[in-house]
């Protein structure tokens, strides 16, 4: 008889699962995505999709996490990204299990995927089929020009301007799509420009990625007269336009509908 009850204790805890925090909104989708949103106990700030998430106790944001939140769930693992490192490591010294994954470029996003996967013993084949699906089949550009993403949508455009550079799943975009990252240094993946910088880049096109869900105020006719007024190639071809997709800015397995909807955009005829 105990052995017979040791035997079921063992396959309750096999049943059980994981006891997941996850430290960035990205990861959270990616463990849905899986089928694994179940185990999941805790979640940043900003986790917003699927709507099951929303549910779920907050630990803090992206750089400020909250330890004792996440001690207070028992978590069995905890995952994060590269720049969780610090909290990571804190954790490990309670002896809870964590893993850091990568999500910066396509490459990443499909290899972190997979990681997860195996931790979790899921399937993640449908996902990144669905990536490499979107890059195969992405519109590409008959005649290739320069393409600026800049993040978030403001009618002043003298306190800086995030766009993206090097080595981020949207460079690697842009060039799927056929076309070339107006920002040229692949050391850096965001970089801050000033108007002044723009100018001198001079980008063909410019596509600013908005969200009215985190930026209901924005006024879009009065931004996009500030980029107008700017003097270069996109503002005279009349090709600066504003993507409002919640999943734009979100480098989980959604990158699919990221590819699909910006190659669209940069390639439209």
């Amino acid at each position: 008889m105990r052995t017979l009850f040791w035997i079921l204790c063992l396959l309750l805890t096999l049943e059980a699962g994981e006891r997941i925090v996850s430290l960035s909104p990205s990861l959270s989708e990616i463990i849905f995505a899986l089928q694994k949103g179940e185990e999941l106990v805790g979640v940043s700030d900003y986790s917003l999709f699927p709507p099951e998430v929303q549910k779920l106790p907050i630990v803090g944001g992206y750089s400020n996490p909250n330890r004792e939140k996440i001690i207070a769930l028992q978590p069995s693992l905890v995952v994060g990204q590269d720049f969780n490192q610090e909290t990571l490591e804190s954790l490990e010294r309670f002896n809870i299990k964590t893993v850091m994954l990568k999500l910066q470029t396509i490459e990443d996003i499909k290899s972190s995927i997979l990681k997860l996967a195996n931790l979790l013993h899921a399937k993640p084949d449908t996902l990144i089929q669905a990536i490499d699906e979107a890059l195969k089949n992405a519109p590409k550009a008959k005649k290739s020009h320069t393409v600026m993403i800049v993040y978030g949508l403001h009618e002043d455009l003298r306190s800086g301007i995030y766009v993206a550079g090097g080595e981020i799943f949207f460079d690697d975009i842009i060039l799927a799509c056929g076309n070339t990252n107006t920002y040229k240094n692949t050391q850096i993946s965001q970089p801050v420009l000033s108007y002044e910088n723009v100018i001198a880049l001079n980008p063909e096109q410019i596509i600013i990625l908005h969200s009215r869900a985190s930026n209901p105020h924005a006024n879009e006719q009065k931004a996009l007269e500030a980029w107008y007024a700017l003097p270069t190639k996109a503002s005279q071809n009349g090709q600066i336009s504003i993507v409002d997709e919640s999943y734009a800015h979100i480098p989980s397995h959604r990158v699919a509908l990221t590819i699909e909807r910006l190659c669209k955009e940069m390639n439209h005829d």
